[in-house]
């Protein structure tokens, strides 16, 4: 009951910001909002979300993590709330701000609590149900909000996507507080206030711009802001350094980066998650390419979903039989995955597409919890908080470089009025630049990691 509980903190985040894409138009259309406001609805919660995350996996560990999780859940039901009453734009993007920082709150202790409270032998099982959970959210978000939309429900409209949170929270509040036990550092020490702020400014000036970049002709603020992003993080590193070096307890704490295996496991989750314009790419191919209405554009991906369903249920077991490099042959089913539809959209093959989705599908959901273990398990139980918050924000910040990076690629290789052969071939390559980041991915997780 503490696993089910728990796995509604990972299911929310990704769910709030996958289900708000197809509902943006209608969205837009009455609140009269103009284009560049509807789409911060989708940016301010990824960018709240990515550059919070950290903050929030350390809040678990300082104060206890069952604490903060129902904090964040209380704080996230408050701001779907004020999301789905919101009586204009301005209103709807604060709430979506609120959101993603509540989330970056919630989400962390899910994975904190399952490192910390759960015994070896039941570790496994666990991380396999939080894969396949995430996974979940990341496909259905977009059909049930296409769902939600058309049938308007009790009258709701658009709203209905929001305030669909408030009776799951309703419930899991009063669950959390039955079920979860507490779990927190060992050591207790005061929240790094000025890292915490330096942190905050170096990955608002990556991830912001990265966001909005594209969608604005990269305009010289943006590359301003992000030339200033490296700087910062350097100075928030050296900062903490001095910080652990004075007995004084830092946000991020350096010496466990300082390991090999911590270092080598969160750069191949960050090529991981190169995967995540695929789905952009894909909804595009789908609608101007092949020429489908949207509904069937988000059904087309069905098989995905049921893949990253079934993968983390055969996870465990592989685990047994591969060990470590459990996470490597999910990702190669992934590459050989792109390598197929790169292969089907360039000869204008679409039948077939549904196979090669279903080996992305199957591949992800056996490589998500076996890499996510690879990261947990080379820090101690006390720094699991930490952990969560650096592979969360790993995979987020991944989503944000990868979106720049290979949307980009694919939107100047089919822009606006480029015919369907164009987004056909642009879409081949997109999936081959993903299949190399996945490859790179896979090489190296197989690199031998031992606990820090």
């Amino acid at each position: 009951m503490a696993l089910a509980v728990l796995l509604v903190g990972t299911l929310l985040p990704p769910l709030d910001f996958f289900i708000v894409n197809v509902t943006l138009p209608v969205i837009q259309a009455d609140l009269h909002a103009t284009s560049s406001v509807a789409q911060l609805v989708i940016s301010v919660y990824a960018a709240a979300y990515a550059v919070t995350l950290i903050l929030g996996a350390r809040l678990g560990d300082l104060y206890g993590r069952k604490r903060v999780f129902i904090a964040g859940m209380m704080g996230f039901g408050a701001a779907s709330a004020m999301c789905g009453f919101a009586t204009s734009a301005g209103m709807l993007v604060a709430g979506r701000l609120l959101q993603g920082i509540t989330a970056a709150v919630m989400a962390p202790q899910s994975l904190a609590s399952i490192h910390a409270i759960f015994p070896a032998h039941e570790k496994a099982r666990a991380l396999s149900m939080y894969g396949a959970t995430f996974g979940l959210a990341s496909v259905a978000g977009q059909l049930l909000g296409g769902v939600l939309v058309s049938s308007n429900l009790l009258g709701l409209g658009w709203r209905a996507v929001f305030l669909i949170n408030l009776p799951i929270i309703v419930f899991a509040v009063p669950a959390a507080f039955a079920w979860v036990r507490e779990s927190r550092s060992e050591k207790r020490a005061r929240l790094d206030v000025a890292g915490t702020l330096l942190l905050a400014a170096g990955l608002l000036a990556a991830v912001v711009p990265l966001i909005e970049g594209r969608e604005r002709q990269w305009p010289w603020w943006c590359v301003g802001v992000l030339t200033l992003s490296a700087p910062l993080l350097v100075a928030f590193w050296k900062y903490e350094e001095r910080r652990e070096r004075n007995n004084r307890m830092p946000l991020v704490v350096p010496s466990l980066l300082v390991a090999p295996g911590l270092r080598r496991s969160l750069a191949a989750t960050f090529f991981f998650y190169s995967i995540a314009p695929f789905f952009l790419v894909f909804a595009v191919y789908q609608q101007a390419g092949l020429g489908r209405e949207p509904l069937a554009a988000g059904l087309a991906i069905l098989p995905l979903g049921i893949g990253f369903l079934l993968g983390p249920i055969c996870s465990p077991t592989l685990a047994r039989r591969l060990a470590s490099s459990t996470a490597a042959f999910g990702m190669a089913l992934e590459v050989a995955g792109m390598l197929v539809a790169a292969a089907l959209a360039w000869s204008d093959a679409p039948a077939w597409l549904p196979v090669p989705l279903f080996l992305i599908g199957i591949g992800q959901g056996i490589a998500l919890p076996a890499l996510v273990r690879l990261n947990v398990d080379q820090v101690d139980a006390r720094w699991a908080g930490l952990a969560a918050g650096l592979v969360n924000a790993t995979l987020q910040i991944s989503a944000a470089v990868s979106t720049a990076v290979i949307g980009g690629l694919f939107f100047s290789l089919a822009s606006d009025g480029d015919g369907a052969g164009d987004v056909k071939a642009a879409f081949s390559i997109a999936s081959l630049a993903i299949g190399g980041g996945l490859a790179l991915a896979a090489v190296l997780s197989r690199k031998k990691l031992t606990a820090s």
